[in-house]
């Protein structure tokens, strides 16, 4: 499986590198990213939850709040100089370890051009 999120670092990097600001420091992106999650977590609330949103409450979408966090993590990664695609391969290779016979598998094969080695959550 060839992974790249080069592209998506790429892509982040430009957006704020056309501001004299720059990056901000970890621990502000931290506090952002935490501000981000609990975006995500009341939107799960308010759809599998017993939280009801008021009517009042904007609609939220659920691919935009998971790409918040995923700019606000590329953020955090770019600002230390981490590769994604390097350390996302080495987190992969860590489940295939450690998790490749905890659950069953599906017993029908892959559809044509997938990998098997799929991470479950």
């Amino acid at each position: 499986m060839s992974i790249d999120l080069r592209g998506v670092q790429d892509a982040v990097d430009a957006w704020i590198g056309q501001f004299e600001e720059g990056y901000w420091p970890p621990h502000v992106n931290l506090a952002r990213l935490t501000e981000e999650v609990g975006e995500l977590a009341r939107l799960v609330n308010h759809r599998f939850g017993p939280k009801a949103k008021k009517p009042e409450e904007a609609d939220q979408e659920f691919g935009e709040e998971l790409a918040d966090i995923l700019f606000v993590l590329v953020a955090i990664a770019n600002e230390q100089g981490i590769d994604l695609t390097e350390a996302f391969e080495g987190v992969l290779a860590k489940y295939r370890r450690r998790d490749s016979a905890r659950w069953e598998r599906k017993s029908a094969p892959p559809a044509s051009g997938t990998e098997t080695d799929d991470v479950a959550g």
